[in-house]
């Protein structure tokens, strides 16, 4: 569904994506990682037309992102900061503007409004809502025309981990229902629970990538197992043959509350990459 071979883009001279390779599949869930400044909105911007690039190969739906026709981009949803919210304009007057735009009958929009949770708050003006209310029209309006792809640019940035949790919810319905959806994030939890493919922008070059547990398995540099003891004592053993005989005799004397590998998560291997955390900056 998108794919891009040597991609470049530059501004005044300075290379903000360079030489990118990507293959993402239809129903598959993307997630660009890295720290404000990498690049990641840039990238969604060319991806979708709205930019155009220096050198390298861009398609969406099997056609040049350039040669893409009106109807073609009406299968595309794009989620980016503030975009696409009149403040004064109620809820259901938001998503009728975009109806209109993309030949999406009226009733529809109290139909999405009630599969985003925003059923109650249909005549609220969007100036009145909430963070968490406000992402939810935003998703909305994406979902509104049911596009096969859609664009996520830091859709949970700022929220509560309960708002996080339904927007997490919506995003995976979305994939069972066969859209592939790009998305970026610095939060690492979010792309391990949501991804099947992950790729770590830094600098504008991508570093590395794979789904996120192979990711994380590759730089699995110690090898340790960690035991939590009913001592309440910690502790590390590396995995070796001696290591298994020893857990074995405490597990034999119940001693043990619980054992965790210890792979690394995603912002450690990015700050092993790049010497940068994960997290916005």
């Amino acid at each position: 569904m998108i794919k891009c071979r040597n991609l470049v883009k530059s501004f005044s001279g300075n290379e903000v994506i360079s030489g990118v390779n990507l293959d993402i599949g239809k129903g598959e869930i993307f997630g660009l990682l890295g720290p404000s400044g990498a690049g990641k909105t840039t990238l969604i911007k060319i991806l979708t037309g709205q930019l155009d690039y220096d050198a390298g190969m861009v398609s969406v739906m099997n056609k040049d992102v350039q040669d893409l026709s009106g109807e073609d981009k009406k299968q595309i949803g794009i989620m980016m900061d503030q975009f696409g919210v009149y403040e004064r304009l109620s809820c259901i007057d938001n998503l009728k503007v975009f109806a209109d735009i993309y030949d999406v009958p009226h009733s529809r929009v109290k139909e999405i409004l009630g599969e985003v949770g925003l059923g109650a708050a249909g005549k609220k003006p969007a100036s009145n809502l909430s963070k968490g209310m406000r992402a939810r029209l935003q998703l909305a309006r994406v979902f509104m025309h049911s596009p096969k792809i859609i664009f996520l640019d830091e859709p949970t940035s700022g929220l509560d981990p309960m708002t996080q949790k339904q927007i997490h919810k919506l995003i995976l319905e979305k994939k069972k229902q066969g859209c592939t959806i790009f998305l970026t994030t610095h939060n690492m939890e979010e792309a391990a629970e949501l991804c099947d493919t992950v790729a770590l922008l830094n600098e504008g070059v991508i570093v590395d990538s794979g789904s996120p547990e192979e990711t994380c398995r590759r730089y699995n540099h110690q090898k340790k197992i960690i035991l939590h003891l009913n001592t309440g004592d910690d502790l590390e053993l590396p995995q070796t043959k001696a290591s298994a005989d020893e857990i074995y005799n405490l597990m034999k004397d119940g001693m043990i509350e619980t054992i965790h590998s210890s792979e690394p998560n995603l912002e450690t291997v990015f700050l092993e990459l790049t010497g940068r955390k994960l997290e916005a900056e």
